[in-house]
């Protein structure tokens, strides 16, 4: 070895951010394993590397013992009082044992732990970089594609993008320019990990917050979005400034802010509802467009409802294959039954069943009895007022 390697180990450090002390650690580690691996040799040993001339030298380390059981671990009291008159039982004599071929030993296995330091730094610094962009957009280029992943090249690391992250309907070419929301980032064993996202409902927060200020700096919030992607996501978002519409502030001006999100999900349908504190109006505010009569709790699931809407909204309410309907449920943490109006019973109160005829007919009766009482007022002003004819005549 020779003043090389502590230039080596000190541009390590400048370049690569690699202390130089870890890397003799490690390095006086490996040599004393490549020492008992190339002579055959299972005695304590030590190796010290001088950090200033890059010397090494390897030390025999031995017990003193009154009687020797093993001399490549143990010493005599005797035999190391003859090396010096310092020693007692219990201490332990260094003899050195350095090899006179061992600096090719040492330079090999030097270049080999060198290197591995220089490889897990590497991955270090990349997870270090890439984990702050856990949960965020990130920009990158498709470099190819096969039955399981999307491989996308962020110029350091290349991220995976499997099956059920990619949106139905979209193709990735290669070269193509992709901007992804990465889900999770890991320190494995061969590196680090990246995976990403298209389909993930962060990925929406995220072009929400770029598009909108008010959402950036939190004036208004996103409380939860819903999302089946590549059809349709709904977004329920609120505002502690009462002078701040949400819903009108995140569709922009002519539409322009949920427009800007919707083209880069390629025409995904995006419905931005209010969100309110009271479980019924914002239930009714998530099934939105259907026309909402009546949301019910049940008494048992506190999380379960039965709403109810007219006969003419049901299909609206339940949605394409259920969809409006599953939204919602997913938007609001309630699970949701949609019943028609028609199939509602309804109860006085006295909790009696009440047919909706009945309900019709005495609606109908007091109709009518509201036109009689209006004939029976007129006809008394008319009396009043041939009363004060008369009255006036013979006056």
């Amino acid at each position: 070895m020779s003043k090389e390697m502590v230039d080596a180990l000190d541009a390590l450090e400048t370049e690569k951010g690699i202390k130089k002390e870890y890397v003799i650690e490690s390095l006086e580690a490996a040599l004393v394993a490549a020492y008992k691996r190339n002579y055959n040799q299972a005695q304590n040993v030590e190796v010290e590397f001088d950090a200033k001339k890059g010397n090494i030298h390897v030390y025999a380390v031995k017990e003193v013992v009154e009687e020797v059981a093993d001399e490549r671990l143990e010493i005599s009291l005797a035999a190391a009082l003859k090396k010096s008159k310092g020693y007692e039982l219990g201490d332990h004599v260094r003899e050195e044992v350095t090899p006179k071929d061992f600096g090719r030993i040492a330079a090999q296995t030097a270049k080999q732990v060198i290197m591995q330091r220089v490889r897990e730094a590497e991955r270090d610094i990349i997870y270090n970089e890439y984990s702050q962009y856990e949960h965020e957009i990130i920009q990158g280029i498709v470099e190819r594609s096969d039955s399981r992943f999307v491989y996308i090249n962020f110029g350091k690391i290349e991220a995976v993008m499997a099956k059920s992250d990619q949106m139905p309907g979209e193709v990735y070419n290669s070269r193509d320019r992709i901007r992804v929301y990465v889900t999770k980032v890991e320190n494995a064993t061969k590196g680090p990990q990246v995976f990403v996202s298209r389909t993930d409902p962060g990925l929406v927060k995220r072009l929400f917050e770029q598009e909108v200020p008010e959402i950036y700096d939190g004036t208004v919030e996103i409380v939860s979005i819903a999302r089946e992607a590549g059809d349709r996501t709904k977004m329920a978002v609120k505002s502690d400034n009462a002078d701040i519409d949400p819903v009108g502030t995140c569709v922009g001006p002519k539409g322009s802010r949920v427009q800007a999100v919707v083209d880069e999900l390629n025409g995904e349908n995006i419905d931005v509802v209010p969100y309110v504190d009271d479980p019924i109006d914002f239930i009714a505010n998530a099934l939105n467009p259907a026309e909402v009569i009546a949301v019910q709790f049940d008494g048992n699931d506190k999380k379960q409802c039965i709403v109810i809407v007219p006969d003419y909204h049901l299909s609206l309410a339940i949605g394409k294959k259920g969809q409006n309907a599953r939204l919602a449920a997913k938007l609001t943490g309630y699970k949701i039954d949609i019943k028609p109006e028609s199939q509602v019973e309804f109860v006085d109160d006295n909790d009696q069943d009440v047919d909706i005829d009945d309900i019709d007919k005495k609606l109908d009766t007091d109709k009518e009895q509201s036109v009689d009482t209006d004939k029976s007022v007129k006809k008394d002003t008319d009396v009043d007022k041939t009363v004060d004819t008369d009255t006036d005549s013979q006056d």
